[in-house]
């Protein structure tokens, strides 16, 4: 599995607001049995979101917030098949991180 590839979210409970998690640990840690993820949340009109926080990222055609603040590792073996990469959109992905561990 690659850096910023997106899994359906393992989790059957929270899949209708979250659909979607996406890995942002790098390759370098494959060893390790968790991948570090992101979740992906529907975008909702009604919802405001700090946007440095919680960025918009595009999912096979569909705007989705990743939600930095909720960055959990999960097992590398619930992660089954890929739906899609967002490499493209990394920089964003990594300045939500930094947003997290900076506060900036």
């Amino acid at each position: 599995m690659a850096q910023y590839d997106v899994f359906a979210n393992p989790s059957s409970s929270a899949a209708d607001g979250i659909p979607y998690v996406v890995v942002i640990q790098s390759d370098l840690l494959d060893a390790l049995a968790t991948r570090l993820t992101v979740p992906l949340a529907v975008v909702g009109a009604a919802i405001k979101v700090p946007t440095a926080l919680c960025p918009v990222i595009v999912v096979k055609g569909q705007r989705m917030y990743a939600l930095a603040h909720y960055a959990a590792p999960l097992p590398a073996k619930l992660l089954r098949r890929s739906v899609d990469n967002v490499a493209a959109q990394g920089s964003v992905l990594v300045s939500a991180m930094d947003a997290v561990l900076s506060g900036l």
